[in-house]
């Protein structure tokens, strides 16, 4: 029989009570067994990005009886194509789990048990993404709010009931495209990553599409309260701005990218944000931006009251080969020449480290200007040098030659002539329109959107990757007629290949299949919204999605009407994609190890110790010691003694020494962890959890949340 309404009142509580009596209990139970909750409080454990807790209770004497203790089933997993994934890094305040579904929804659990308090169910016209993670709000004169971004939109959602607020913004979100747009650019803009907040202040940086057709790339601040606009940094300078000359005079108006969409870092006591920015579109080709080209790759540090630059330094002049600084920057204090210094440092996909001094900019350790092969393509003019630092050492090789390649490769042979007839031997070389380029580290790491983790010794926590990558340019015909090869070349063929086949680890996946996988319906409607790293193409017309998707079959149908592209957003140039490389059997062709944690002494910028994350299990069987595996994701260290990651390939979970770098515990995921992992205490007892949601690498996809802890009967 159905309750009543007065039942249902008197028996069903709202999301709001739900909510605050789940505050009470935890708060209750925690003033019998510890006084306070040790919270996880923004993305990468807080403003300074560290992956740090000081949480000592789970050490490496104990960590072996580390059990499951609750699983949260997120929802919105693909589990038949498997291509969404989760990247969160959850945030945890007060006993309250904030995250994001395998679905893109934001949610709020119980850190204790995994129980759901609200979810989202956000539907908007909006390009599909993959989110990090949400930002946390507490100001005093209202209630919490969490910042979530969903595709194009930051909504302001009340932190006890994830409804939107309406006073911020348009009814509780704001348009991120609105201040982006520009004369024939697509609108593809979307919020993967967390906010940064200081004070009253929102600092938000978008991602944009690596093609020509790209939106600006500004940094922006809004008043956090009502949403309102305060400053615009423009990435790409207008005249009259710092770093205009450094670009052609027009680029401001026909270029795009230079965005920050890896977020940022904050030093709360000065009041400086420190944003870091990719690559300016389209990737691979910059002879319509002749120039260094700043901001684009470079760190800076902004006053966060006015938005004004205080000091930059750019990682790579002219960038042409996809370098974006992959990964948030790291703040820490270091004894330096006797002296505590304040330093900001920032990683790169090549396998670098700078070190700065947080106020003035000045390099902690030396960076040395070198030369590099020029452009042999009509209209490149590559920079003549680029900064190498000279120490730390680099925690990636840097060279792929003969004598790199893996003395077990299947086709080995095969491999050494193939790599006889490209350009490999070191970094920054141009791309070729005659010959394969060799990418080592590959076109995304190196370090990649994981970043790393500081202790409390100063001792930094590096995972990375070493899969080379290889690429060509390709020309583009500017009066090739308007049909779907045309279309597929200008747009999709960078990532999805030449011959549509994507790459052979299944991160970029091929499309010649993909009609008989998907409906025609919603073919075009991942056209139109996009899905994961793959950008909107909304900006097309129904005719061109239609040939687009007929080219992808085989079929080249022209579309009637005529050639609509503006030369503003054209480049005569594509790139033949990402192609990690691999033997016949699926392994990378380098030597391994593929996939490595590095521990880095800050101080003085030692190596301490690197080891293999990740393994082949099949390999191991064999007798090959552990390889590594290609990754996604970052570390969380801690005051016990740990470091746990998991990111890697073979779906594991994984706690190292951080003195020796020794695998002390590993665990089965129900899914790849490619996301960082969260370390957190409630009523006394220490959890670390990993958001599982695969999807990558030709993994399987998942929703799952899964927690561990030492159990409710272990106290500080």
């Amino acid at each position: 029989m159905k309750n009543s309404p007065r039942k249902t009142k008197k028996y069903f509580l709202s999301s709001r009570v739900r909510f605050l009596a789940s505050i009470f209990l935890i708060g209750f139970f925690s003033f019998f067994t510890s006084p306070e909750f040790t919270d996880w409080e923004g993305y990468h454990g807080g403003d300074t990005r560290n992956h740090y807790s000081p949480l000592a209770q789970i050490t490496p004497a104990n960590v072996k009886n580390l059990k499951l203790a609750w699983v949260y089933a997120s929802g919105g997993a693909d589990t038949i194509h498997h291509t969404t994934q989760m990247q969160c890094n959850p945030i945890i305040i007060k006993g309250i789990l904030y995250g994001v579904s395998a679905g893109s929804q934001a949610f709020a659990i119980d850190a204790q048990s995994g129980r759901e308090i609200w979810k989202t169910t956000i539907r908007e016209n909006t390009p599909a993404m993959s989110s990090r993670g949400v930002a946390y709000y507490a100001p005093t004169n209202h209630s919490p709010v969490v910042f979530f971004g969903f595709g194009s939109f930051l909504f302001a959602l009340d932190a006890s009931t994830g409804e939107p607020v309406k006073t911020f913004g348009d009814k509780g979100k704001i348009n991120l495209v609105d201040g982006l747009k520009r004369p024939g650019a697509d609108e593809y803009a979307v919020l993967n990553t967390p906010i940064s907040i200081y004070k009253n202040t929102l600092i938000v940086g978008t991602r944009v599409s690596e093609s020509a057709s790209a939106l600006l790339g500004d940094v922006r601040a809004f008043d956090a309260s009502s949403g309102r606009l305060i400053w615009t940094f423009h990435t790409i300078p207008k005249p009259g701005e710092f770093g205009y000359k450094t670009w052609e005079k027009s680029n401001y108006v026909h270029v795009g990218g230079a965005n920050s969409w890896m977020g940022m870092a904050v030093d709360s006591k000065r009041g400086i944000v420190y944003v870091p920015t990719g690559s300016a579109a389209f990737d691979f080709y910059g002879g319509n931006r002749k120039g260094d080209n700043l901001f684009a790759n470079c760190l800076l540090a902004l006053d966060i009251r006015t938005g004004k630059r205080l000091w930059h330094f750019q990682t790579v002049h002219h960038d042409i080969w996809d370098r974006d600084i992959p990964a948030p920057p790291n703040l820490f204090t270091i004894l330096h020449a006797g002296k505590k210094r304040d330093v900001v440092s920032i990683l790169s996909k090549q396998g670098f480290m700078f070190v700065f001094d947080r106020v003035t900019g000045k390099p902690i350790f030396p960076i040395e200007e070198r030369p590099f092969p020029a452009s042999d393509v009509i209209g490149e003019k590559t920079s003549k040098t680029q900064p190498i630092p000279l120490w730390p050492l680099p925690f990636a090789k840097q060279t792929f030659t003969e004598k790199d390649v893996n003395e077990w490769a299947s086709n080995k042979a095969e491999i050494i002539t193939m790599l006889r007839a490209s350009q490999t031997g070191q970094p920054f070389i141009p791309m070729s329109l005659t010959k394969k380029t060799v990418f080592f580290p590959g076109t995304d790491g190196g370090a990649q959107w994981g970043g790393a983790a500081v202790d409390e010794k100063q001792v930094m926590y590096i995972p990375s990757k070493q899969n080379p990558v290889y690429s060509s340019l390709v020309p583009v015909d500017k009066t090739i007629e308007n049909s779907g090869k045309s279309l597929y070349v200008q747009h999709c063929q960078s990532c999805h290949g030449v011959n549509r086949e994507g790459n052979e680890d299944g991160t970029i996946p091929g499309v010649r299949e993909a009609h008989k996988k998907y409906s025609e319906q919603l073919l075009t409607q991942i056209l139109s919204k996009g899905r994961g790293r793959m950008p909107a193409f909304n900006f097309l017309s129904t005719a061109e999605k239609k040939a687009v998707l007929a080219y992808v079959q085989g079929l080249n149908v022209a579309v009637e009407g005529p050639f609509k592209k503006s030369s503003l957003d054209f480049s005569p140039f594509t790139s033949s994609g990402y192609t990690r490389w691999y033997d016949s059997q699926g392994y990378p062709v380098s030597r391994p190890p593929w996939g490595t944690l590095t521990a880095i002494e800050m101080n003085t910028g030692k190596h301490l110790w690197q080891v293999p994350l990740g393994e082949y299990p099949e390999l191991t069987l064999k007798g090959i010691a552990p390889t590594g595996t290609d990754l996604y994701g970052g570390p969380a260290v801690t005051a016990g003694g740990l470091i746990f990651i998991a990111a890697t390939k073979d779906e594991m979970f994984r706690a190292f020494d951080r003195q020796t770098g020794k695998i002390v515990w590993e665990a089965k995921l129900p899914a790849a962890g490619y996301s960082s992992p969260s370390i957190y205490a409630v009523g006394g007892v220490q959890y670390v959890v990993i958001a599982c949601g695969g999807g990558k690498l030709k993994t399987k996809s998942g929703d799952r949340y899964v927690a561990f802890s030492l159990g409710n009967n272990t106290r500080k």
